[in-house]
This record gives C-alpha cells, structure tokens and sequence, in this order.
C-alpha cells in the first residue's frame, strides 16, 4: 500500500487535486473560538457543511489569522481543491511563514475533510485508503507535579479499568537544560514505571526538550535497561543535531517532530537520521494533507509515523482516522489521560464522547467525516467569526 501521492510528491492527489475547483465551491469559514480551543466549520455552496480544528492554546488568535489569512485563499473555490489551497496558502503568505498560519490552516484543512466524508457517506480514514476500527493506544500522562509512586499507582489503576498495555510518562523538565522538575526524579520514576506495571507493558517517555545531549545519552541508557522502548523529544527540537547525537548512541528508538511545521525541516530532519520514528502533528503541520506529505517522507526512508496528539480535542480524533489508513502508521495512538483537573477546557466540547477505552483500543467509527458534532452549548459560548464569500 503506498500513499496517495503525485510523481513529483509536491502536492497529494485527490480529487482531481483541484486542478478545475470541481465540485461545491466553499461560501463561508466560521470560527467559534475560546482561548484554548477553536472550531471551524466550513459551509458549501448548497448548504452542506463539516466541522474542524485550528490548533489548541490560543486559538482565538490562530482564528484570527484563519479569517485574515487563510479564508481569503479559499473561499469561493471547490472542497475539491482542498489540497491545492493548502500548497498555495504558504506562498500567498509568504511574508508569513510559521507556526501560527500552519495551525490556521489546519482549522480548513479538517473541516474540508468532515465535508467529504459526510459527502461521500465515508469515515475519513476511508477516505484516505483506510478503515473504521480500532487502535491501540497508549495511555499518556502530561504530568510532572507526581510523584514516581503516585504516577505508577495511577497508570495501574488505567491499565485495570481499560485495558492499556502501553503507558508514557515525563522524565526531566520541559525545556529544562539537564534541571529535572526536582532532583532525583528521573532517575526514580524509570525504575518505578516499569515495576510498577511490569514486564509485558510497552513504556515510554517524553523529555520534552529538557536535556543536553550527554545527559539525554545518560537517561537513554537507564531507559535501554529498564526495557523503555521510546524516548520522545530528548533534546530542544530546534537543535536537530544534538537529537541526532543522541539518537546515533542509543539503542531505544529516539523520537521527535511533534513541533514541526516546516517541510524543509521536516526534509533535513529525515535525511540526517535525527530520530527513529516521526511524530508530526496534525495541527501544527497545518492539517491532514501537509501531515501526508510527512508520513510518505517517512515511509520512504523507512520511518513509522506515531503522531503527536497530546490533548482530547478533535486533534486526537483526526489522528485516529490518519492511523487507520497510513501504511507506516506506528504501534499506537497517543491517548491523554489527564481530565477535567487537568485541563478543565477539554470538557463538554462533543455531544457524544468519540474517546472511549475498550481493552487498551480507541476506536474509529462507521459514521461519516469525523463521526462527532460539537457541543451547541460550548457553540454559544464561544467567540464567534464570520468569513463569507460575496
């Protein structure tokens, strides 16, 4: 199985690549927006619509950028030039490269892609070569502020009720230059995690950017011994070279891209053997078509592709559909655990809960598009703007 790509892989092949704006051409963007999270919906020309996402964390000013500078490039052309809009949008800014214009892009991006399925009476992932069904996950803690004895208590009582075999815990502190969040906690929780849920669970962990090279070599070593089998984002992600460094002296799989937006980064990162399997989000990346254009880089120097998906917004749901159909897809999703405590804005954002655990799998739906609608309640809430074709 091979992704669906153009010879020259500039751009994915789908629908027509949009070469004539075939099909209903988009009449509005609407954004519906909080701080933390941001949903787009996208209305055709005959009324239908689809639901999507800008990237979490201030979203309401990532929706701003959406109507400014994303909108304009795409109202009023066809769903089925989704792709060649993504692929121009970057030019036509180019004043304006970054982060911020990928995470606007995104929010058009997925709800394009909840238009076709409801459509085409699809699942997206089916729509990308895929199946509804289920995914392993790994259950993944975002904490620091526990303990080693705390943190494997709790992932105990996860693994009982759900079924998870696999689990992902913090070492170090986020961007923290070789400071642990306290002393002495990486060197206790390693042991502890894997003691703790013994020897037949899949463990791994997120540095977060924390450690210099030598020091994240040090900490891949205590992983390598305790049978940890993926060590994500060891040094900062911006310097790729000293990820290589460490990646070259371990055996355990180092892992990075979660905070990757740019394709020539992305290129280099690869060529160089940075690390073992890539982790693009899909949000960051600016949505699904710029995340495949990641995935075939993997697959074609030989990479699985685990995404990043650190938080129970639709970028988790997205992600599920892109696993089920991506032939370099790796061993598992990830699957925050934390809630309402944790991050109070994920609650009450669906009518139905797409996120349940059955024996340690996440499951894709038959439904069409992303198979959920938002929360009306949250809708009325929320900051609201209007970009309309005239």
């Amino acid at each position: 199985m091979t992704l669906p790509y153009s010879p020259s892989g500039a751009v994915p092949i789908g629908y027509n690549r949009g070469k004539d704006d075939t099909g209903p051409r988009i009449r509005k963007l609407e954004t519906f927006a909080s701080p933390m999270v941001g949903f787009v919906r996208v209305t055709a020309e005959d009324g239908s619509t689809g639901w999507g996402q800008v990237s979490t964390y201030n979203s309401d000013i990532t929706c701003e950028i959406l109507h400014r500078q994303v909108a304009p490039w795409a109202l009023g052309r066809g769903m089925d030039a989704l792709e060649d809009s993504i692929d121009e949008i970057p030019r036509r800014e180019h004043k304006f490269p970054g982060t911020y214009l990928c995470r606007a892009m995104a929010g058009l991006d997925t709800a394009v892609w909840d238009w076709r399925g409801k459509a085409a009476e699809k699942p997206v992932a089916e729509l990308l070569g895929g199946s509804a069904g289920p995914i392993r996950a790994y259950a993944s803690s975002m904490r620091r502020d526990i303990t080693p004895k705390e943190e494997s208590e709790r992932l105990r009582k996860l693994r009982d009720e759900h079924g998870f075999d696999a689990f992902k815990v913090r070492v170090g502190a986020e961007c923290g230059q070789d400071i642990d969040e306290w002393e002495g906690r990486t060197e206790e929780i390693i042991p502890e995690i894997r003691s703790g849920l013994g020897p037949d669970v899949s463990l791994l962990v997120d540095g977060n950017s924390g450690f210099s090279p030598s020091r994240a070599i040090e900490v891949g070593r205590m992983l390598e011994g305790e049978g940890y089998e993926h060590f994500e984002e060891p040094c900062p992600y911006w310097e790729m070279e000293q990820t290589a460094q460490v990646t070259s002296a371990l055996s355990i799989n180092v892992t990075g891209g979660e905070q990757d937006w740019d394709l020539q980064h992305w290129k280099r990162m690869i060529a160089m053997n940075a690390v073992d399997i890539i982790q693009p989000d899909i949000l960051y990346m600016g949505g699904i078509a710029r995340t495949l254009l990641v995935a075939q880089m993997g697959q074609d120097a030989g990479l699985s592709c685990t995404p990043h998906c650190a938080n129970l917004s639709l970028v988790t749901l997205f992600t599920m559909h892109l696993l089920r159909a991506l032939p370099n897809a790796g061993r598992y999703l990830e699957f925050s655990i934390e809630g309402a405590d944790y991050y109070p804005w994920q609650q009450d954002l669906f009518q139905t809960n797409p996120y349940v655990i059955s024996d340690g799998m996440a499951h894709v739906s038959e439904s069409p598009g992303w198979g959920v609608e938002i929360n009306p309640d949250w809708l009325s809430n929320a900051e609201y703007k209007c970009s309309e074709d005239q």
